[in-house]
């Protein structure tokens, strides 16, 4: 799980890039790599980044209730 986690906040934190690049002057740079926003690949690219942060949600929830540390590594206390 160490590995998914590395390599979605990684997907997560470019995203977030791209939307400060947006934000800042308004140039897509994931769109303008992969052909434009509305090419299929830029989509593609949009919704994996979006499903990583949908997994970065579980230790998100878990930190709530188990401890910050503990959710990251996905550790249950019993």
């Amino acid at each position: 799980m160490r590995t998914m986690n590395i390599i979605t906040l990684i997907l997560i934190i470019l995203g977030g890039l791209n939307w400060l690049v947006m934000g800042l002057s308004g140039f897509d740079v994931i769109g303008t790599i992969f052909g434009g926003a509305g090419h299929p690949v830029a989509r593609v690219a949009y919704v994996i980044v979006g499903l990583a942060a949908i997994w970065q949600l579980m230790p998100m929830v878990s930190s709530f209730t188990m401890g910050e540390i503990d959710a990251e590594r996905h550790v249950h206390h019993h």
